[in-house]
């Protein structure tokens, strides 16, 4: 008898696509954000079937304030987080370092990452949103299939508030899909703006859990599709690190 077609396993970002896609109400893909390879193993070990690298975390890890890792510096980070683990790694390279398309997709690939996330605000204030669509298509262009894209929308961060916030992150969300983003990130994003996104909005949407908001299952009944964490599992372990530090200094 002839034998059985044999099985191709999925490429490790098909598999981190994938991990977006066909998902149930209140089951987002939660991703915890790791900022060194301990940390990365340590969610690995937890069962995560995907990471996120979180750039502030980052750099408080490697002593710099949130923006203010160097380029090289972060990839080489971002490097040993994806060696040190077999799951898929997304990577946070904040707005990437003004480097042109087709350098920074060279260098995302190097670290081993199958995911980028870049934001569209500058300098503390937000992109004009077409620009940033048009830099998008081209971060795409040059990716083709080997990145998935997630696009963060900082509409949030640069202090609207109100229907105008929703209106624009909507306009930016829907522009940066159209442009070939894989996934939309409204980061700081009030839970009950996530439904009015989520029905205006086909592409996955991503959606920051805060230790103060609602849950990641609560998060996805709203609508967001992927849930991660930014650096506040970093916090909560240092948090942690102070309190055995005062334990053993006493």
């Amino acid at each position: 008898m002839p034998s059985p077609p044999s099985q191709v396993s999925p490429s490790p970002v098909a598999a981190f696509r994938s991990l977006h896609h066909d998902r149930a109400p209140g089951d987002p893909l939660v991703l915890p954000g790791p900022w060194d390879a301990a940390s990365a193993r340590a969610f690995e070990a937890a069962g995560f079937p995907a990471l996120a690298t979180p750039s502030a975390g980052v750099a408080a890890s490697l002593g710099y304030e949130d923006g203010a890792t160097p380029a090289d510096e972060m990839f080489a980070a971002v490097s040993r987080i994806a060696r040190s683990v077999s799951v898929p790694v997304s990577a946070d390279v904040e707005g990437g370092y003004g480097l042109p398309p087709k350098q920074l997709v060279a260098r995302v690939l190097e670290t081993g990452a199958v995911g980028v996330n870049l934001e569209d605000s500058e300098a503390g204030a937000l992109k004009d949103p077409h620009r940033h669509a048009e830099w998008l298509a081209e971060v795409r262009a040059e990716a083709g299939d080997a990145l998935f894209l997630n696009a963060r929308v900082d509409t949030y961060v640069r202090g609207l508030t109100g229907a105008a916030a929703l209106a624009d992150a909507i306009t930016r969300s829907r522009l940066y899909a159209e442009a070939g983003a894989d996934c939309v990130y409204p980061i700081l994003i009030p839970p009950d703006h996530l439904p009015p996104l989520r029905a205006e909005i086909t592409a996955p949407v991503n959606a920051l859990s805060k230790p103060d908001g609602p849950p990641p299952a609560e998060l996805g009944r709203l609508g967001a599709t992927r849930v991660t964490f930014g650096p506040g599992l970093l916090h909560r372990t240092l948090a942690e690190v102070r309190r055995i530090a005062e334990e053993v200094g006493g």
